[in-house]
């Protein structure tokens, strides 16, 4: 027997709390697609930022946009309905769209960090080894990657029986609850999810560590401690991000016939699922200066068009 529509629980056990966590999420929400709209406007604009590090952010921006999109509109959908009913073929269709961007945006992030690895530790043959078509080979091998991952687990599960009941004990379509309410075997889905796991979430996470520890070892060569502590910074900001992503994911999906808790897999999905695709734009742009140097340039245009001047960071009139 299979289901037409489950039932997302979401966050039932906090009824109390429900008008504060949907104000919570859609703060974060709102704040995660301005973030990343202003940073593919502004990359696209700006001829000083069409260089390879800002391609890819360029695309991490606009699948953060997709991938956040995914799970918080229904999560919303959800704390304003206290239960969201979705059907079947929805379910299998959130399912592959979230294991899709998220593998993509773990191929992207290895990426950046080889980018920031070659251009930090080899920056006399940067311009030969990170030119524009190797530059949109990487990009596009990411994307089709994340096409590819997505679908066999997305295929396996919606193969599954389900003849329990019909209420996911989540806030969307995740793997593990899913499996947890199938009445048929579930011993190769999960074995298929921990290989795929393994190979894209812990490889990519690995390659990441060893770029930046190729990275730290030549910020520490910096005769000046200024710029090796503004270089410092920087990079420690990214590794703390990617970390929280790749140690939430990991925790989840690499552990093959281990089941946390539902209000366990929640919390941790939150982080993977609104924080880090809030945090992102942050780090990755509105640190940079030649970024912000790019949004003020950017400002001085639009108000030079309505007579207003732009010194600094204030608006004289």
């Amino acid at each position: 027997m299979e289901f037409a529509e489950f039932e997302l629980l979401g966050f039932q056990n906090l009824l109390e709390w429900q008008n504060l966590l949907f104000a919570i999420f859609l703060f974060i929400y709102s704040l995660t697609l301005t973030g990343n709209v202003v940073i593919i406007a502004v990359v696209i604009q700006d001829q000083r930022l069409h260089s390879p590090m800002y391609t890819f952010l360029k695309h991490l921006s606009f699948l953060e946009i997709w991938y956040t999109s995914t799970i918080v509109s229904l999560l919303l959908a959800n704390l304003l309905s206290w239960g969201q009913a979705i059907s079947f073929p929805a379910c299998m269709a959130q399912l592959y769209f979230f294991v899709f961007f998220g593998a993509t945006e773990c191929f992207l992030l290895a990426t950046m960090a080889y980018d920031r690895y070659l251009a930090i530790c080899s920056p006399l043959h940067y311009s030969f080894l990170m030119k524009p078509e190797i530059c949109t080979k990487l990009v596009a091998v990411s994307w089709v990657a994340g096409v590819g991952t997505g679908f066999l687990p997305s295929l396996m599960i919606s193969r599954l029986d389900f003849c329990g009941p019909n209420q996911i004990n989540h806030f969307f379509c995740d793997l593990p609850p899913l499996m947890q309410l199938s009445c048929s075997s579930v011993y190769m889905t999960e074995m298929v999810v921990f290989i795929l796991s393994i190979i894209v979430l812990c490889v990519c996470f690995f390659l990441t560590l060893v770029s930046y520890v190729f990275i730290v070892s030549s910020i520490l060569r910096i005769p000046f401690v200024s710029g090796r502590m503004k270089t410092f910074s920087t990079c420690s900001s990214h590794l703390a991000v990617v970390t929280i992503y790749y140690g939430t994911m990991i925790s989840m999906y690499a552990r093959p016939h281990a089941h946390l808790s539902p209000e366990i897999n929640k919390i941790i999905s939150v982080f993977y699922t609104v924080v880090t695709p809030l945090l992102n734009p942050v780090i990755y742009s509105l640190r940079n200066k030649d970024f912000k140097e790019a949004i003020l340039k950017g400002m001085r245009r639009k108000c030079g068009i309505y007579g207003v001047r732009v010194k600094g960071s204030f608006l004289i009139r």
